[in-house]
Order: C-alpha cells, then sequence, then structure tokens
C-alpha cells in the first residue's frame, strides 16, 4: 500500500506532468496556427492563434505556480507555498474573462461587417486545425484525468483553455469548410460568440473557486462529514469538536479536537490520535492534518464546525 507520505509527491508529478504537456502542446499549436494563418489569411485562424499564444504564456505561469506551490513548508509559511495555486487560478480566469470579452466583441464586429474577408488554401487551414483539435483532445483528457486525482486549481484552470480552445478550433474548420464550399465566409463568428460565453463561464466558475479558497472557505460539506464520521467511530475517542477545514491550492488543512479517556497512559492517547491522522489522510490524501486531544468529560461536539 502506498503510504500517505507518498501522496504529495505523486501528486506534484502529476501536475508536473500535466504542465509540461501543456507547455508543449501550446508550443507546437502556436507553431501550427502561425503557418496556417500565413497560408490561408483567416480571420478565424488569426483568433485562434492568438488564443493558442495566450495559452502558452498561461501554461508557463502555470508551470511555475505548480512547483512553487509544492514547496515544503518553512519559517515565513508555515503551513507551506499552496496559495499560489489559487493566486495563479484568479489570475488566469482573469484573463480568460478578457479574453472571451475581446473574442465575443471581434466575432460582433465581424457579424455587422458589411462583407465577410475572403479565405484561400482552406484545405491547409483544415488540416492544421484538424491537428490541434486532436493534440488538444488528448491534452484535455490528460489535464481532466491529473485534476481530478489532485484536485490542483491550476490544472483545472489551465485544462479551461484548451476546452474553450475546442469550439473555436472546430469553427475555424467549419468556416473554412463553409468558404470552400459555398462561399461563406461568417459561420466562424457565430460560433466564436458561442465559444465566448463558455469561456466567460468557465472563468468566472474557476475563479470563484480561487476567491474561495484566498479566503479560507470550509472544505466541501461531504468531506467535513467524511472527517467527523471516521473520527466519531474511530476506537478510543469518546468524542470530538471543533472540527474546522480552510482549502489553500489544492490542499485542505484540518484541525480536530478529540476527547479520550484521561486515565490512560500517554502513550495510548498519542497512538489513538496517530492513528485517526493516518485514517483521514488515507481517505483523504490532499488533506494536512492536526489532531488537538482533550480529556473527555462526558460531553461533546460532534457536528464538524462546531
Amino acid at each position: 500500500m502506498k503510504r500517505s507520505s507518498d501522496q504529495p509527491q505523486t501528486g506534484l508529478k502529476l501536475a508536473m506532468s500535466a504542465g509540461l504537456a501543456s507547455v508543449l502542446v501550446a508550443g507546437l499549436l502556436v507553431a501550427l496556427k502561425l503557418w496556417a494563418m500565413a497560408e490561408t489569411g483567416a480571420l478565424s485562424i488569426a483568433a485562434s492563434l492568438a488564443d493558442s499564444a495566450l495559452d502558452l504564456m498561461m501554461s508557463l505561469g502555470a508551470a511555475v505556480a505548480i512547483v512553487y506551490a509544492a514547496r515544503p513548508a518553512d519559517e515565513d509559511h508555515a503551513f507551506g507555498h499552496s496559495s499560489a495555486e489559487d493566486l495563479t487560478a484568479l489570475a488566469q480566469a482573469l484573463f480568460i474573462l478578457i479574453s472571451a470579452g475581446v473574442i465575443g466583441w471581434a466575432a460582433a464586429q465581424r457579424l455587422l461587417a458589411p462583407a465577410p474577408p475572403t479565405l484561400v488554401s482552406e484545405g491547409r487551414g483544415m488540416l492544421v486545425m484538424g491537428i490541434s483539435v486532436v493534440l488538444t483532445l488528448a491534452l484535455v483528457w490528460w489535464q481532466g484525468r491529473v485534476a481530478k486525482a489532485t484536485g490542483s486549481k491550476v490544472v483545472a484552470a489551465d485544462r479551461l483553455h484548451y476546452l474553450g480552445d475546442l469550439l473555436p478550433s472546430v469553427g475555424a474548420i467549419a468556416a473554412l469548410w463553409v468558404s470552400s464550399t459555398w462561399g461563406i465566409g461568417s459561420v466562424d463568428s457565430v460560433v466564436a460568440l458561442g465559444a465566448a460565453g463558455v469561456l466567460a463561464f468557465g472563468a468566472l466558475h474557476i475563479g470563484k473557486s480561487a476567491w474561495d479558497a484566498l479566503m479560507d472557505r470550509a472544505a466541501d460539506p461531504e468531506i467535513q462529514t467524511g472527517i467527523a464520521a471516521i473520527a466519531r467511530d474511530w476506537p478510543g475517542v469518546r468524542g470530538f469538536h471543533d472540527l474546522k477545514t480552510r482549502t489553500a491550492g489544492s490542499r485542505i488543512f484540518v484541525n480536530l479536537h478529540i476527547e479520550l479517556d484521561g486515565d490512560q497512559p500517554l502513550r495510548d492517547a498519542h497512538d489513538i490520535g496517530a492513528g485517526l491522522r493516518r485514517a483521514i489522510l488515507a481517505a483523504y490524501p490532499q488533506t494536512d492534518v492536526i489532531i488537538h486531544k482533550d480529556v473527555y468529560h462526558g460531553q461533546s461536539q460532534v457536528l464538524p464546525g462546531s
């Protein structure tokens, strides 16, 4: 069985693999779309290129944040550096929101223009955009697995970038195909408006999550209830109170007071607390648990956050 102490390192390796993959994919997409834009003159590809360039910049920032957030606690940061994830995710959400506004504005301007732009070499453009869709789908699949396994908000925010890329990329393919078939060049503007809406909604969701963590919001009620159930049923624990949690990045900090028989040896009391802590870490590897031991007096509060 994997020790709970191994979990942070495993999570870091997963998060770093997602960060490195996003940087490599973004760099490749920028190069491919730059060539395709020069070949076709398509504004839809130019917009997708700008989005990929932004993704590359944000992916580099995300990779740096993941490494910094994984640094161990020190004298100036007693609870570690995991809040760097929330700060980066908040900045990413802001950039995504701005990008959504720019994309939506540009799409509306194009729809209102007297004549759509003339596109050329549509076949080459469709080939490049098709390759970009395949690469993006592979990256999004891996980032989704990593975000679910680690709870990293940075990886989740970075994944949102690339999910947002899929719709404009498909829209660019559709625009190139329609242009080459019927000579209609405004289809991508309609798709771009939809993509802008999806980006804005996702950015608000990621931003709210990061903001809540920076404001020390409590962990999900389901996690609190699960921790309470483990403490309530743990052998030797007569009761517990003051179960408090807060989130920071992908970490959840837990403080819990347990009530024990005051007449038992100190070693036995220590073993009960240590065993309970290991059980909580095994059930919720993303937690950092501090347990305080009190003497049982016959009454206790067992509700989370009491």
